[in-house]
């Protein structure tokens, strides 16, 4: 039996909905469904009516949703307990990064925060995107930073999580340029002779932000798709050698493009082929002791990620997020 179980069923108990408790565990509705089937296999018994609508527990499930706010609330003053064990834990942030920021904004942002915050002691958990959004929704990491672009948002309860804006990233195609300094590929490409493609693979979260600006590109782009991986860095290191074009973050190159080694790939004067995220930070809500309930196991802030949570608020509200 899985922890996770138990807090999907106390989020079923709470919501008497599996599609809106599925959209708050952020899964899709059959693993959602199937997680509580697992349960009730391992309880031995239905857990859930079935029949009804809104849902309803069966007697037996009405005993295990007590128990497990009791048990959820237990295991998370354990865990507080046993970090308490080691005074470094108090002190270090824990932030979950999907991959592609952990190369490129985290580093530099990281810089920053100590240059204009102070001193931070960080661990820096990189993940890919799902799994990274899991880390903060199962209570693994004291910050998420990930992209946001209101064609693919988080569906995050703004209940139980609260975010703030850290700034901006810019996703364009850029390729290595000839011996003159000219790109050696130049959009758009024609039927006949398709450019190289260095793609996202599919399901990349950047991948579906450039199959956003591909298909509101005002002039057909013709690709030739080469080569894909779901990490920027993998892209980036075929561009610089002259595999074809890639879409790039612009905190991913602009060491390159000072150094010449990488120029962009889009015609002078052509607009809209790129694409502007959002940089955010998400983190629970501080909620006391009725954490658990609707699986939430959240827990008091660490002293030192609440300083740099009122920090990051602080400068968003006067306007000094990065650019």
């Amino acid at each position: 039996m899985e922890t996770k179980w138990l807090e999907d069923f106390v989020s079923l108990a709470e919501t008497r909905s599996f599609s809106r408790s599925a959209q708050l565990r952020h899964v899709t509705q059959p693993a959602f469904s199937r997680r509580i089937q697992s349960l009730e296999a391992w309880a031995g018994t239905d857990l859930v009516d079935r029949s009804s609508y809104p849902t309803r527990l069966t007697p037996a499930g009405e005993t295990l949703y007590d128990q497990s706010i009791e048990m959820l609330q237990s295991l998370q003053s354990t865990r507080a307990m046993l970090r308490g064990h080691s005074s470094a834990g108090q002190d270090v942030i824990e932030f979950a990064v999907p991959h592609t920021l952990a190369f490129t904004f985290f580093p530099a942002w990281v810089t920053e925060l100590r240059e204009h915050f102070g001193p931070i002691k960080s661990r820096l958990i990189a993940l890919n995107v799902h799994d990274a959004v899991m880390r903060l929704v199962e209570g693994s990491c004291d910050l998420l930073v990930a992209y946001h672009h209101p064609s693919q948002p988080y569906q995050f309860d703004t209940d139980r999580y609260e975010m703030v804006s850290l700034g901006a990233e810019v996703v364009a195609p850029y390729v290595k340029p000839d011996a003159s300094g000219a790109p050696m590929y130049l959009l758009p490409g024609t039927v006949t002779q398709p450019l190289p493609y260095l793609a996202y693979a599919p399901g990349a979260y950047l991948g579906q932000m450039v199959e956003l600006i591909l298909k509101q590109a005002a002039t057909p782009i013709h690709f030739d798709r080469v080569y894909e991986t779901d990490m920027a860095e993998g892209l980036k290191a075929m561009a610089l050698e002259g595999h074809g074009v890639a879409f790039l973050p612009f905190s991913a190159v602009k060491k390159d493009l000072r150094a010449k080694k990488l120029v962009s790939a889009t015609p002078a004067g052509v607009k809209g082929l790129e694409i502007t995220m959002e940089v955010r930070a998400y983190r629970e809500r501080p909620v006391g002791k009725e954490g658990a309930r609707n699986g939430n196991a959240s827990k008091t802030p660490k002293s030192a990620a609440q300083a740099l949570w009122d920090y990051l608020v602080a400068g968003a509200a006067a306007g000094t997020i990065r650019e």
